[in-house]
């Protein structure tokens, strides 16, 4: 068997992914850390202030890896939701479940920062704009996956459920991207394009690339850590599980 194909075989086995979380989460949340800290030094104290927004502008070194991630973990949630519903893998149904809670938070900075941000902007804290109110459904969306998950006993069948609610909910994915472009917008249009041709001056680039990679490795922690747990949880009772906790010999 290719050597990838069979780690891929190994990690779905409880015990052998408790290893891998455990080893890998402190690495994430640290390289995550680093990162942070030198993204925001750069984005508060190195980047000068932009011409028209003065220093207001430095908030989108939160704001924008943060819609970014919004979207990237409702994607990849409906993603392992869709390889749980179709080949029944477990671990595929805790790592969709512990994706949704780290992807409201991540939902709330950016309505958050948006708010806080549009206010100088716009003289207003929130407007039924195209692009605020669907990711304003977006957060929605994450709570009621949340709310669908814990309202079933079942465990497996409370995450079948759930992650059927994520799949259908791709649908809203490409209308917040888009909203700008199908709508008249009061939010601003789009400025950074992964494939080139952005409009934010390349002087202003580094640290927000360093903030995009440091809300990755800070997810990965963080979803390493919760489907850890919830892993634990549903294997209680099994000696790997008594043995890791000292109880058994």
């Amino acid at each position: 068997m290719n050597p990838l194909v069979r780690w891929f075989h190994q990690l779905g086995s409880p015990p052998y992914f408790d290893r891998f979380a455990a080893r890998w989460t402190p690495w994430c949340y640290l390289a995550a850390m680093v990162l942070f800290g030198f993204g925001l030094w750069q984005a508060l104290f190195v980047v000068p202030a932009d011409y028209q927004q003065s220093d207001s502008f430095r908030i989108l070194y939160i704001h924008v890896p943060s819609a970014w991630m919004s979207l990237f973990v409702f994607g990849l949630m409906a993603f392992y939701a869709a390889i749980a519903l179709i080949w029944r893998i477990k671990l595929c149904e805790i790592l969709a479940m512990a994706c949704a809670p780290i992807g409201a938070g991540f939902t709330v900075i950016t309505l958050a920062t948006g708010s806080i941000w549009g206010k100088p902007m716009w003289g207003t804290w929130w407007d039924w704009d195209p692009r605020l109110t669907t990711e304003l459904i977006l957060l929605f969306l994450y709570l009621g996956v949340m709310g669908l998950y814990n309202a079933i006993d079942d465990r497996r069948a409370a995450a079948r459920a759930a992650g059927l609610l994520s799949i259908v909910g791709v649908a809203l994915l490409p209308i917040i991207r888009y909203s700008v472009v199908w709508w008249n917008s009061l939010h601003q249009g789009q400025t950074i394009s992964l494939m080139g041709g952005s409009r934010m001056d390349p002087s202003m680039m580094l640290p927000l690339w360093l903030m995009v990679a440091a809300t990755k490795f800070w997810f990965a922690g963080s979803l390493l850590a919760r489907a850890r747990a919830d892993n634990l949880r549903r294997e209680a009772g099994k000696d790997w599980v008594a043995r890791l906790a000292g109880t058994k010999p």
